[in-house]
């Protein structure tokens, strides 16, 4: 550890520094960065690309009086280095350690805590309107990656800062990525930004020139400013940002400390809406990051002397296994295309955008464009599917209702990162898509149990004649043999897996195989399940489901959903709807909580959703059930 990164306790400590020191500890930050992410996994090329820029902020505004709201916030690392953190740094992403996002509940210096892209600049007009209305004092800074620029949020809160004219610094961090390479007008506007160099002299020369003319009149005054606005389109088509009611100020290098610490002072001084734009480089100073800044945008661990990744054994991940599925599907079907927001390989497209090119489309992060313009795809004749993962989705709720259910188009939701993700925390445990999705009319809601089942549901879903949502889960499949060919399943058809008495667990996903293994602990007692594959969220297997409810005095369900609005709840409706009372129900699924980072195996087990947790379910019914037996009638019970 460095020693210069050991005396830094808060953000007060670099005010004792000169560059050339904080140039040296922007190195130990690095290094302590990258030997922790080596270890832990963690989001490493973001963070190696603002150590400068959180340097220069913290050097310049004094937090938390002055308040830093980080965008999306994966890039916060050396921000928490910087503010009395690097003791417990280690434990980064860790279950109980330090959250590799801004938590609030962790320092005063985390204003802000999101996971989604978009959301900093209208959290911080917020806290600057808020400032000013209670009569205080302080800065608002809010840092946006260019990727972040692609989603309307931004937009809606750049135009809103601008017309308001509120004291407020956004700080634009243009290292011309998210996590692939930005598209789209932006990131060519931001190209031709970056390529000027010689536009912020010229204004300067310009202005003091123009203020030499002693005593010009109104009117050429308002010449004047024609004037110079003549020349910003000249040379930066448009002005975007000074358009929009902001001062802009840059290109800055995001590296350098003291080009940075001046724009930032020069940023404080001005009483409007600042625009520093400020150009970065992902994973600066870490060769392997800086060549694939996209493959260590969110890493596992690695050997941080080689940057060698650590080799995945075992099968391939369900997202490996979808991408394969949807070119071999495409290449029969010509209308079959693919939408991403901004993660073309994180959802395992970048083989079909490899071999379609014209049928791919990355439209940045802007989930409620994907959402729609699959829907115009899908009016015109096409069958796109669009991938992202489940906590993304979430974004696009009202365009999944309004714009493509309402009028029951054929689009597919392919939902990656379902249910418990782990290490990345609340803000993107995929813990609510069944209850979002399955009361929506007109969607299709299916789960597969396992990799070679996903391939078979995503010919489901093109086969299908209207919106279908096909949800699974991060990391390796359970290792199943794959069928050469994807084939459709009947819609609405479970799959009885293991026949039995007295108790049914009927489960969905991957964790059908841990209901499988519960079954065989139990067999061992004397007591014999039946496991069924339910597979299927909406429409569900009613006539399987109420058989069983006939046959059964107990039935568990199994989801790693939330348990409010999911599959157990769609369940317990079907039993209520057949005023079938004699049968008790246990629902096990996530709590109505939002769910902590930590490993995904040790999370399911927390919750009672591995092998051990169902079998105790189950006994705990079991036990229930034999107690009240013949004293009154049975009710069902969420568990």
């Amino acid at each position: 550890m460095g020693e210069l990164l050991k005396g830094i306790r808060g953000p007060e400590d670099l005010r004792h520094l000169d560059l050339a020191q904080l140039a040296q500890l922007a190195a130990e930050i690095r290094e302590e960065i990258i030997g922790t992410v080596s270890r832990r996994g963690g989001h490493l090329a973001p963070n190696l690309g603002v150590v400068e820029l959180t340097i220069a902020l913290h050097y310049v505004f004094a937090s938390p009086r002055d308040k830093i709201v980080w965008d999306t916030g994966h890039q916060c690392y050396a921000h928490k280095l910087l503010t009395g953190r690097l003791g417990a740094f280690p434990t980064l992403r860790s279950q109980g350690g330090l959250s590799g996002f801004c938590k609030r509940r962790e320092s005063v210096h985390d204003v802000w805590e999101a996971g989604h892209a978009g959301t900093a600049v209208s959290a911080a007009l917020g806290l600057a309107t808020a400032r000013d209305l209670l009569g205080q004092d302080g800065h608002v800074v809010a840092v946006v990656g260019d990727g972040a620029l692609t989603a309307g949020m931004s937009f809606e809160a750049l135009n809103n800062a601008g017309q308001a004219g509120t004291r407020l610094i956004v700080v634009l961090n243009d290292n011309s990525m998210s996590i692939a390479p930005n598209v789209g007008a932006v990131a060519s506007y931001l190209m031709r930004l970056r390529s000027d160099s010689n536009y912020l002299r010229l204004k300067e020369d310009l202005t003091r020139f123009l203020e030499r003319i002693p005593r010009l009149g109104r009117a050429m005054n308002r010449t004047a400013a024609r004037l110079r606005d003549s020349v910003k389109q000249l040379f930066l088509p448009g002005m975007l940002f000074e358009e929009l009611g902001f001062t802009y100020l840059g290109p800055v290098d995001g590296h350098h400390l003291g080009a940075l610490v001046e724009a930032f002072r020069n940023a404080r001084r001005l009483d409007r809406p600042v625009l520093v734009h400020v150009v970065t480089r992902k994973g600066k100073g870490y060769p392997p990051a800086e060549a694939r800044p996209d493959v260590f945008h969110g890493v596992g661990p690695f050997d941080a002397r080689t940057g060698r990744l650590a080799e995945a054994a075992g099968p391939p991940s369900y997202t490996a296994v979808f991408g394969r599925a949807l070119v071999r599907l495409a290449e029969r079907r010509r209308e079959v295309c693919a939408i991403t927001a901004a993660m073309p390989e994180g959802t395992g497209l970048s083989p079909f955008a490899q071999r379609f090119p014209d049928r791919f489309f990355d439209v940045g992060i802007a989930e409620q464009h994907a959402v729609t313009f699959a829907g115009g795809l899908a009016s015109a004749g096409l069958r796109p599917v669009v991938a992202i993962y489940s906590t993304f989705l979430q974004r696009s709720y009202d365009q999944v209702l309004h714009d493509v259910c309402l009028q029951n188009l054929p689009v597919v939701f392919a939902l990656d990162r379902a249910g418990i993700v782990g290490a990345d925390g609340e803000t993107h445990q995929g813990a609510f898509d069944l209850a979002y999705l399955r009361h929506i009319p007109n969607m299709t809601v299916s789960v597969p149990k396992d990799e070679n089942e996903l391939q078979h549901l995503l010919a489901t879903g093109l086969a299908h004649p209207g919106p279908f949502a096909l949800r699974y889960p991060r990391g390796a499949g359970v290792g199943v043999p794959l069928d050469p060919e994807p084939a459709p399943l009947p819609v609405g058809e479970g799959e009885v897996l293991r026949q039995g008495r007295e108790v049914a667990i009927l489960a969905v996903g991957p964790l059908v195989y841990a209901a499988l293994e519960a079954a065989e602990r139990l067999a061992g007692e004397g007591l014999a399940p039946w496991v069924v594959n339910a597979r299927w969220v909406k429409p569900l297997d009613e006539e399987l489901i109420l058989r069983l409810a006939g046959e059964c005095r107990a039935l568990v369900t199994v989801e790693d959903g939330c348990r409010a609005g999911g599959f157990g709840s769609a369940v317990l409706e079907l039993l209520a709807a057949h005023r079938v009372t004699d049968v008790r129900v246990a629902v096990l699924g996530l709590p109505d909580a939002f769910v902590e980072h930590g490993e995904r195996e040790a999370l399911l087990a927390r919750f009672g959703l591995d092998a051990a947790g169902i079998a105790a379910a189950v006994r705990a019914l079991m036990r229930e059930e034999k107690v009240i037996k013949g004293r009154r009638a049975p009710r069902a019970a969420k568990g």
